[in-house]
């Protein structure tokens, strides 16, 4: 079952009018009403929502509710790629005298939420949330956790998706220019199938391979695209899709994003298996933090690992404050390790100090 809403997520980054459905099921996991997602990227918003809250907010985004909800700069300012709910933010008397829930949701039949936000340096503001009615009460820790197992796909999925304006692809030529950011079209066995013009300003990362192949010059992020190539029909929960591409002095310099081509959207792509974006890993506007939480497919107990190494902590420092063994947390910096492409402590740190570092700010 979890497999095939994975595939319903990613068949929703080309055919965006899905979105609802997918939205309902996740409501169902935790028992809640319905979901919403919101994008925003140069002051323009676009939304939709489970079917039984669209009017709901659609009041919320014209009546001027959403430009004075305190929700999704909380969910921006938290560190680790996860969902949250109200009681993160807020104690329960700050609940009950806040505006937005006293005088919006909660005459609504609303008030519990699990929400979760991604700010990329590409300017892309995007934010997931599951509304629960009010009797019902918070939604429960297991349940979010149920959200977060889901968060990197439907992270993924919904970039795409507001790339695309959170309309349908008509093909792919279109698609692929509406991206914005180099972008191509692979067949399952890694040829390319299209790619747009943003391709050709990579010469020193994407190498043009015979039979239309392609390959990337950091050796390991090659081996990971090609492993997760290779990983996408056989375990779609867990292969790594979002990893770094570093230059030649060794630093991160672009991620690779791989996207499923799933369900009704082969009959956009036609003999396409999967697209692959290339975004910048660090912008003037972008907060550092965001950067880790985003790009590297990290777990919320992975985040915290990386999180500490990049401010100097050490791994028994890491596992006192997050209150758990020294073992989870190297098995923890194993996977870490892994999904950033590092063989060793130092360079997960190197490499994280590196993409905190605004290049704007270093040219000058």
């Amino acid at each position: 079952m979890k497999t095939e809403l994975i595939d319903r997520i990613y068949e929703c980054s080309f055919v965006p009018e899905l979105w609802p459905g997918v939205l309902d099921e996740l409501a169902h996991l935790t028992d809640s009403r319905g979901g919403l997602l919101f994008s925003a990227r140069d002051r323009v918003l676009k939304w939709t929502a489970s079917a039984n809250l669209n009017d709901i907010f659609r009041s919320y985004v014209e009546d001027g509710w959403f430009s004075r909800c305190p929700r999704r700069i909380c969910l921006f300012g938290k560190t680790l790629p996860a969902f949250f709910v109200e009681h993160d933010f807020w104690t329960q008397e700050q609940l009950d005298s806040n505006p937005i829930y006293r005088d919006f949701f909660r005459p609504r039949g609303l008030g519990w939420s699990a929400g979760t936000g991604l700010q990329l340096p590409t300017g892309d503001h995007i934010v997931f949330s599951i509304e629960r009615d009010h009797s019902r009460g918070p939604i429960e820790k297991e349940r979010v956790e149920l959200l977060n197992e889901l968060r990197s796909h439907l992270a993924r999925s919904a970039f795409v998706a507001a790339r695309l304006g959170l309309q349908r692809a008509r093909g792919a030529k279109e698609a692929l220019t509406a991206m914005g950011l180099p972008a191509l079209l692979l067949g399952q066995d890694g040829t390319v199938i299209e790619a747009n013009p943003l391709i050709e300003d990579l010469p020193d990362h994407l190498q043009w391979r015979a039979q239309n192949r392609i390959a990337l010059a950091d050796g390991h992020a090659n081996e990971l695209l090609r492993a997760a190539l290779a990983a996408l029909d056989t375990n779609a929960e867990l292969s790594v899709r979002s990893f770094p591409l570093r230059d030649a002095d060794d630093k991160a310099a672009l991620v690779v994003h791989l996207i499923p081509i799933r369900r009704s959207a082969h009959d956009i792509f036609a003999g396409s298996y999967a697209l692959l974006v290339v975004t910048p890993v660090s912008a003037p506007a972008a907060p550092p933090v965001e950067l880790m939480r985003s790009l590297f497919d990290l777990t919320v107990s992975e985040a915290r690992v990386a999180r500490g190494l990049a401010v100097g902590e050490t791994l028994e420092e890491i596992a006192v404050s997050g209150g758990v063994a020294i073992s989870t947390v190297r098995s923890q910096l194993r996977q870490v390790l892994e999904k950033t492409g590092c063989a060793r402590q130092a360079e997960v740190v190197s490499l994280l100090a590196n993409v905190t570092l605004d290049r704007s700010t270093a040219r000058n």
